[in-house]
């Protein structure tokens, strides 16, 4: 065993024990689907200036997504409540009373003058009293951390200039925990314009102060130093605010100013635990249902390549187990559809394996003589640009989704960067180790059959003696995918989109019963009266909570009338209309943050590959985007959260599968640069069909089971993935590589100049060289 195969193995078992270690000690953060939580019911206030109508209370609510976000919360539902009310619901809250606490305050941060002590200072009003109505409403007249009346100017700076706030801990001095503010460029002159007019009047005077002023409190008014000259201010657009604050309260206090001032304050009128929206059956289902679907993806991939295919398997159950610690140690909140991602995710992160196992079949194919390990270190060295190319493009996405996107967008991108690393160490640390140790046994390497990876496989032998002339016409191709998006289409605008209850609100009732049902039998009682998609959960005490879309009175009685054949009496304690959880706002974040991934994912591939090949590539992914979209059009299911999340793993998909193609296409195209590019595409086309069918079947058994295992809960997830992961493959080479061919023709761009591989060409000086387009496969 060499040097690098002992660290390699070291290193997995390192990561491995940790996993395992942090696996069993923590407890992961379910979702509102598997766990229930906190249901808070805030109702918007009018103020002197603002009407909490629809519009303001809708803003509100945006401001409050961003709040528990930075909470640490994530995967919650929020949705408008009428006109004015707003229903937060948290999964897994450690403290309810903090979070309520701080979600309800309005943070309403501004900057003022101090003017000097109050005219008068009553001794009966006390420190943090409310404070005395002022003569002119833009002057307030409020106690300062030490409970002295001062009068304060006009408000000279908000919140809204604030740019960044951090908490920190300061041991020098004994400042304690503080906040640091970062200004905007305009609101840094006037906070020097602040600072320099106190600085003009003498050290110690009341006037020399600043307040800061959080919802009508003072919590800071230091002093200008004495440094700072008069009309100079202090010019870093930049300052602290101390006050003898806690850790905790230094950190809600960065994210209330961080995340803005409510737009109209909110009150508090309902706070109550609520129930899984699955039953324990559905949640048994869908997990045994992963589970079968994992091992038919074990078991094929094993019966593939063998020994190596097996070790391959373990590396894909330590890259489960990889996985799921990073998630539970970064308290990223588990829901039904993560989950299921999650376990898809094990299928597809085979597809490293798969690259890696297809090149060392090559090697084997072309030197017959060289032994099993030279074959299989090549493998590992030819399929890492294919494999570092397909992660980028992933984990740039993951990462503009995360930084730009907000609510279950940001945690799709926390899961999908986490699942692409731990894919990447397990295929390129833990099944290399493993693959390495096997391959040094002398039984391994004398028995061919045994290994699976020293002779080529039927399906590439095939194929090669065929030799289809797939491109002679590439525009043929792509005249049946625009007919493809052209059904999609129709189907879109002839039977609309079914939106979910999610995007388009509806309408949440709660009832009480006379006997007691359980959320299985009201959910099935439901179902067979014709209220599939309703969303029921336990309320408080025993109550029942109905959420469902678009519902008239006539629906509302025959909903509750299904529930009294099971509850008997059956009384309606709530009754509201409520707006959709994925509101205008956060589409629209999700919108941005998707352009802007797939233009980083078109400049990224244009870099490391030619402008053609990019085009060809996102224009492959838009195709089974819509493809998918339209599908489900015709098909009338809905388009809610569930099937956002198997979108965006779509696109992934499709990204990787086009960029597998590309690669092999610039390797072959650089090394004979003189023979025409469908011929070059041809072949390398022939040559990555049985990765892109392997890796295929691998997502696929996992999405079969799921679908006709996993019950409801998941049918439209696992429905949605099985259309995209087909329509993606078939894109990947009968959409991406016609486009790029026909693009290349009017390019001008000469051919690409031929990649330098490690080891190519050492020791082997006057060796006869074959086609580069033949890969050595005989019959």
């Amino acid at each position: 065993m060499t040097g690098a195969t002992t660290v390699r193995a070291v290193l997995a078992v390192a990561v491995l024990l940790v996993s395992v270690y942090i696996s069993l000690t923590m407890s992961p953060r379910l979702g509102l689907d598997l766990q229930g939580g906190t249901r808070i019911v805030l109702q918007a206030r009018d103020t002197a200036t603002v009407e909490a109508d629809r519009e303001t209370t809708d803003r509100t609510l945006e401001v409050l997504r961003q709040r528990i976000d930075s909470l640490g919360v994530t995967e919650p539902t929020l949705t408008r409540s009428g006109e004015d009310r707003i229903i937060v619901e948290l999964p897994d809250v450690q403290d309810p009373r903090q979070a309520a606490e701080v979600i309800g305050r309005t943070a309403q941060l501004t900057f003022h003058a101090v003017e000097g002590p109050a005219a008068e200072e009553p001794d009966e009003k006390p420190s943090g009293s409310d404070p005395s109505p002022p003569a002119d409403p833009d002057r307030l007249t409020l106690p300062d951390e030490q409970g002295r009346v001062l009068d304060l100017g006009p408000a000279r700076l908000s919140g809204a200039g604030v740019e960044d706030a951090t908490a920190g801990f300061e041991a020098q001095g004994g400042a304690g925990w503080s906040v640091s503010l970062e200004f905007r460029k305009d609101a840094g002159q006037d906070w020097k314009r602040l600072t320099g007019e106190a600085a003009c009047h003498p050290a110690g005077d009341d006037r020399r102060r600043v307040a800061i002023v959080l919802d009508e409190k003072v919590i800071s008014s230091p002093q200008v130093d004495p440094s700072v000259g008069c009309r100079a201010g202090l010019p870093s657009g930049a300052t602290q605010i101390t006050g003898s604050f806690s850790a905790d309260e230094a950190r809600d206090l960065a994210l209330l100013i961080k995340g803005g001032a409510l737009p109209v304050p909110v009150e508090i009128v309902e706070q109550r635990t609520v129930g899984p929206t699955l039953g324990a059956a559905a949640i048994d289902a869908s997990a045994r249902a992963a589970l079968i679907g994992a091992a038919a993806t074990a078991l094929f991939i094993t019966f593939v390549y063998r020994l190596f295919g097996a070790l391959a398997a373990v590396a894909l159950a330590a890259y489960g187990v990889i996985s799921y610690a990073a998630l539970v140690a970064l308290g990223v909140t588990l829901t039904l559809p993560g989950l299921a991602g999650f376990v898809l995710a094990i299928g597809m992160a085979v597809d490293a394996n798969v690259l890696v196992f297809e090149r060392a079949r090559e090697e084997c194919a072309e030197r017959p003589k060289r032994s099993l390990r030279s074959a299989l270190t090549t493998g590992f060295t030819k399929a890492w640009s294919a494999v570092a190319d397909s992660n980028a493009t992933t984990l740039i996405a993951a990462g503009l989704l995360f930084f730009l996107g907000s609510g279950p967008v940001k945690g799709f991108g926390v899961t999908l960067a986490i699942g692409v690393i731990a894919s990447m160490f397990s295929a390129l640390v833990i099944a290399r180790a493993l693959t390495e140790i096997a391959a040094n046994s002398r039984f391994v390497s004398d028995y061919r059959r045994v290994n699976g990876i020293a002779r080529p496989g039927a399906v590439r032998t095939w194929l090669v003696r065929k030799d289809p002339k797939l491109f002679r016409q590439p525009i043929r191709w792509l005249v049946v995918s625009a007919a493809l998006v052209a059904v999609a289409v129709a189907g879109i605008v002839v039977r609309g989109v079914d939106l979910g209850v999610e995007f388009t609100g509806g309408r949440l009732v709660e009832y009480s019963t006379s006997r007691p049902v359980d959320v299985e039998t009201a959910r099935d009682t439901l179902a067979a009266a014709g209220f599939g998609d309703a969303e029921v959960t336990t309320a408080g005490e025993g109550d029942l909570s109905v959420r469902t879309g678009k519902l008239d009175n006539d629906g509302e009685h025959a909903l509750r009338t299904a529930l009294a054949e099971e509850g008997g009496e059956t009384t309606k304690v709530r009754d509201e209309l409520i707006g959709p959880s994925l509101g205008d706002e956060l589409r629209r974040n999700a919108l941005i943050a998707l352009g802007v991934a797939v233009a980083v994912q078109l400049a990224y591939l244009a870099v490391r590959f030619r402008w053609t090949f990019a085009v060809a590539a996102v224009g492959a992914m838009v195709h089974d985007v819509i493809l998918v979209v339209g599908a489900f059009a015709w098909l009338g299911r809905p388009v809610d959260g569930i099937f956002l999340a198997a979108l965006l793993t779509v696109i992934g998909y499709s990204v990787n599968d086009s960029v597998v193609v590309f690669d092999r296409v610039r390797e072959m195209w650089g090394a004979n640069r003189r023979t025409p590019l469908d011929a070059i595409a041809r072949r390398a086309v022939l040559q990555t069909v049985p990765r892109t069918v392997n890796t295929g079947m691998g997502a696929l058994f996992i999405l079969a089971a799921l679908a006709v295992l996993g019950g409801d809960s998941l049918a439209d997830f696992a429905l949605a993935l099985l259309i995209g992961i087909c329509v993606g493959t078939w894109s990947s080479v009968f959409t991406a590589v016609p486009g790029a061919l026909v693009l290349e023709r009017n390019a001008e761009t000469p051919p690409p100049v031929p990649g330098k591989r490690k080891g190519s060409a050492r020791g082997r000086t006057g060796a006869t060289r074959r086609d580069p387009l033949d890969n050595g496969a005989r019959v």
